[in-house]
């Protein structure tokens, strides 16, 4: 895959809020830069670049250590109400200054799709002013919820689920898994695991929303990945075209994008796997193995944006 390149054409800006990668030993990051999050920032958010100008700001997250000893940190948590009140800063100045009233798009993952939840239902959802600046929101690995069978008014009131391909003001959201997940896991089941970092404890009425990013009206599509490169090499990122496909499932209470590889037994190309466990899933490589499907994806709500507001920005 060629090097993304940072576009100045596009009136479209994107707010990106990293998962969970701090390094330090509090429970709480502080806000210095450090080669975790600009590793993560050039993985996950970079590659949108070509199609909207790209926001990372630093925040006080739960750091790794923070959630190795405190698995059970909700939103009650004083801990989880830090790392959302600094994120809430940088974007209530994101909103009110940094893009000077541009049209947005919100990107997270993991930690940063709980906050990025909190975010859009706290500060947008009940906004119309805002929900019409909204470009389209990529929330995974948060456990957005909805009402079985529906595309909007669990987690959020207003702001649907995308259900086609250049729809605008909506959000693609899901946790990959091979296949079903585990009762304990952390993604994929409401009112558990990653729910709890987004005031979300609700199980019954309610399950996680997926939205496959290889095909937003519904069924199987083929991935287009990009993953960051290990070694030398020419790019910063590598793909593997016709690898995997995808589709959402359900099963036994839960919701996720099951992930197979699409080629024959030849093909000798490097997989994804369960790198954190069974309860994760493919939980690391839930951008990575969708980035070029995700980047078209805000690339085509960009233009049903433009069209339903007459503007490019």
């Amino acid at each position: 895959m060629s090097t993304p390149r940072a576009t100045t054409s596009t009136g479209v800006d994107c707010f990106y809020v990293y998962g969970t990668v701090s390094q330090e030993p509090t429970i709480n990051a502080n806000l210095h830069v450090g080669k975790a999050e600009i590793a993560t920032a050039v993985a996950e958010a970079a590659p949108f670049s070509p199609v909207c100008r790209v926001y990372a700001p630093i925040y006080r997250q739960v750091t790794v250590a923070g959630l190795l000893a405190h698995p059970d940190l909700n939103f009650g948590a004083a801990e989880t109400v830090t790392a959302y009140d600094s994120i809430r800063s940088g974007f209530e100045d994101f909103l009110a200054q940094g893009s000077d009233g541009r049209p947005f798009v919100l990107t997270g993952h993991s930690q940063g799709a709980a906050l990025g939840i909190l975010l859009l239902e706290r500060l947008v959802d009940d906004v119309p002013a805002l929900r019409r600046r909204l470009v389209a929101a990529i929330l995974l690995g948060g456990n957005v919820e909805v009402p079985p069978g529906q595309l909007v008014g669990g987690t959020f009131r207003h702001i649907p689920a995308c259900s086609h391909t250049g729809e605008p003001g909506c959000v693609i959201a899901y946790s990959s898994f091979p296949s079903l997940p585990p009762a304990d896991s952390l993604f994929g089941r409401p009112g558990q695991g990653v729910s709890l970092q987004s005031d979300q404890f609700a199980k019954a009425g309610r399950e996680v929303l997926c939205v496959n990013p290889a095909a937003l009206s519904g069924g199987a599509g083929t991935l287009d990945p990009a993953f960051p490169a290990r070694g030398a090499q020419a790019t910063p990122w590598v793909s593997y075209p016709g690898l995997y496909s995808a589709r959402c499932a359900q099963g036994d209470g839960a919701s996720w994008l099951e992930v197979t590889k699409a080629t024959g037994a030849g093909d000798r190309r490097p997989l994804i796997s369960e790198q954190l466990g069974p309860q994760y899933g493919y939980h690391v490589d839930d951008l990575d193995v969708a980035a070029g499907n995700l980047v078209g994806d805000v690339a085509a709500a960009e233009r049903g944006w433009s069209t339903a507001h007459g503007s490019g920005g």
